[in-house]
């Protein structure tokens, strides 16, 4: 079985003479390597290696799993707290309803009010390609229709046989 790699060296690891300890209190002391280990066992901790590029080396005292706990879970949090970037697609037909239209309006406005992206896409089939243009007047259209949640990122653009265009939420 292979030993797990540790992100910090802890206890016996720290090869420095003298350490910067910070316990579970906010005092900061310095003092030698062995005492700051001897305090660590006697609290029955692990001193963990902080950062080795101040002087002395900055070195905390605390249970190691509870500090990787700890860690990750602060992380976990910036993750949920960060923006998203996500970008929702709906697709058309050339001869859409109007109903069915403001249908995928209203899906739409959910997702801008999510503040995601809708992307837009019509493809033209068969002898809709005789008239591209009138793809693009049914995303001119629905654009309209969403222009109070989010507004054009990108204007319609026709890419073979098929229109696309991007949508972004208002702030």
């Amino acid at each position: 079985m292979a030993k797990q790699r540790r992100l910090h060296k802890i206890n016996e690891e720290i090869n420095h003479p003298s350490v910067r300890i910070s316990g579970e209190g906010n005092e900061s002391n310095i003092m030698s390597r062995e005492a700051a280990l001897q305090l660590a066992i006697d609290s029955e901790k692990d001193l963990i290696l902080i950062s080795d590029k101040s002087n002395p080396p900055f070195c905390k005292i605390e249970d190691y799993n509870k500090f990787i706990y700890n860690q990750e879970k602060k992380k976990k949090e910036l993750e949920k707290n960060s923006p998203k970037n996500e970008t929702k697609e709906l697709s058309f037909g050339v001869f859409i309803a109007d109903h069915d239209l403001k249908i995928k309006a209203k899906k739409a406005v959910e997702f801008l009010s999510d503040g995601a992206k809708v992307k837009c896409s019509l493809l033209l089939k068969s002898r809709e390609k005789a008239t591209p243009e009138k793809g693009e007047l049914v995303l001119l259209k629905f654009a309209q229709l969403v222009e109070e949640h989010g507004s054009l990122e990108t204007l319609p653009k026709l890419d073979g046989n098929k229109w696309f265009c991007m949508i972004k939420p208002k702030k």
